[in-house]
């Protein structure tokens, strides 16, 4: 196994010690499941940023793919494709901070003097490295629900990505989602089960997020914590499939983890 391939193992690994749903889902389809794209959250501090995630994944042959903005949820992202086309791409992104209040500003401030990122990989696989409080938790999500969830979860795979191109058994997204329905599973409605379209080279779909038992500083309480995505890709004017994201369809999939 090479490092690149251990470093995915390891990201699968802790990705589905709190998304037991994947795990379960993976197996359903019979078959070997290739993922489409890996996705990160993250915030826009100096030693945590996107461009930090994007140095240490440059050693395993990524490059910059594209980049994205998002209005509502102040959020900037960028997608990393590799050399190798085997390889998942990774959608990596960050909340934009200062575009929030004073009491979100001064909370995430706090727990960054704790983030234990020096070791870069700590940025994929670190998960949280500082205490958590439910009512802070609580008014975090009231202002956002991605500060919310990285002030829990920490610095860990936010999804996995099912690529229905690469399926055996099914080849629309339609049939993937009926699949997972009647195995009992909720989807994201948001905006639609399917998110995006032929026209946009793309279509998405995701699973609503795993609730978790999580230890907070005085009680356990459960919260989302990871969904699982599903994704098909058509062909651009060159007959290549579209490597790319839409930022409308990816918004509507980022409210996967809300409560």
């Amino acid at each position: 196994m090479n490092e690149l391939d251990l470093f995915l193992s390891k990201l699968w690994s802790q990705y589905t010690s709190y998304t037991p749903s994947a795990e379960k889902i993976s197996q359903l389809f019979g078959e070997k499941v290739i993922n489409d794209h890996i996705a990160f959250r993250t915030f826009n501090l100096s030693h945590c940023n996107i461009a930090k995630q994007k140095e240490f994944l440059e050693q395993f042959g990524y490059k910059f793919g594209g980049d994205y903005f998002f209005e509502q949820k102040r959020l900037k992202a960028i997608h990393l494709e590799n050399e190798n086309p085997i390889y998942p791409k990774i959608f990596l992104s960050e909340l934009i901070l200062e575009d929030f209040s004073n009491e979100l500003i001064s909370v995430i401030e706090q727990i960054s003097s704790d983030f234990n990122v020096e070791n870069k990989e700590n940025l994929f696989l670190g998960g949280r490295s500082w205490n958590i409080d439910y009512e802070v938790y609580l008014k975090l999500a009231e202002e956002s629900e991605y500060a919310s969830w990285l002030y829990v979860w920490g610095f860990c795979p936010n999804h996995f990505t099912v690529s229905v191109n690469h399926l055996e058994h099914y080849s629309e997204l339609q049939e993937v989602n009926e699949m997972l329905k009647d195995n009992g599973y909720t989807l994201n409605s948001s905006g639609g089960e399917i998110k995006g379209s032929q026209n946009d080279l793309l279509e998405q779909s995701s699973t609503m997020a795993d609730k978790i038992e999580v230890n907070f500083d005085t009680e356990l309480k459960p919260v989302p914590s990871c969904y699982y995505e599903f994704a098909k890709r058509y062909a651009d004017q060159s007959g290549n499939l579209y490597q790319g994201f839409v930022a409308k369809s990816a918004d509507k999939i980022f409210e996967s983890t809300n409560k």
